[in-house]
């Protein structure tokens, strides 16, 4: 039989889990509330030691049945229209966009199928947890946690160990942290 990766002997607790809280993503979003509609001026901040930063400006209805959403990012001279991500089972969404890019005088249509639960569905899972300072500014964190389970496995007459135990790992970390100030007329 062979054995797993994590079958290694573990030194210490320690080495099973990893976390890590400094995110990668550092987004200040900046949102007027005009009629029916949120219009958002956001600033998103990528690889932080390397200074990457892109701005949006986003418009979305503020009704419940909304079904789309205006982006337009200056710096690559790209405008695209969203679907509301539709649910397609429990787990799976589907977002459908078109969009055009001045710079390259191009205009095409994407789709993605996601998920909260990434990787493989079972091992990995992504979210978002939203926090409410004060009325008008909130944070939202996104994080992720890979994880192997605990598993614990013996055999018989085969030359191996009647009770083995594979501790399993967990790896945490922040994605992005996003800073939200919201003014309402």
């Amino acid at each position: 039989m062979a054995s797993d990766s994590y079958d290694e002997e573990v030194a210490s607790w320690e080495d099973l889990y990893n976390i890590n809280y400094v995110p990668s993503d550092l987004l200040l979003k900046f949102r007027k509330l005009i009629g029916g509609y949120r219009v958002g001026f956001n600033f998103e901040f990528y690889n932080f030691q390397f200074g990457e930063y892109h701005t949006k400006l986003v418009l979305k209805p503020l009704m419940p049945e909304r079904r789309w959403k205006f982006i337009y990012e200056p710096e690559h001279g790209d405008v695209r229209l969203l679907t509301k991500k539709i649910p397609v089972t429990r787990y799976l969404n589907l977002q459908v966009g078109i969009g055009h890019s001045f710079h390259f005088h191009t205009t095409g249509w994407k789709w993605k199928l996601s998920t909260c639960l990434g990787g493989d569905g079972i091992s990995q899972i992504r979210n978002k947890s939203s926090v409410s300072i004060f009325p008008g500014f909130d944070v939202r964190i996104g994080w992720k946690a890979e994880y192997i389970l605990p598993e614990i496995h013996g055999s018989v007459g085969t030359g191996e160990s009647v009770i083995n135990m594979n501790y399993g790992r967990l790896h945490a970390s922040l994605d992005r942290v996003e800073a939200i100030l919201t003014h309402s007329t």
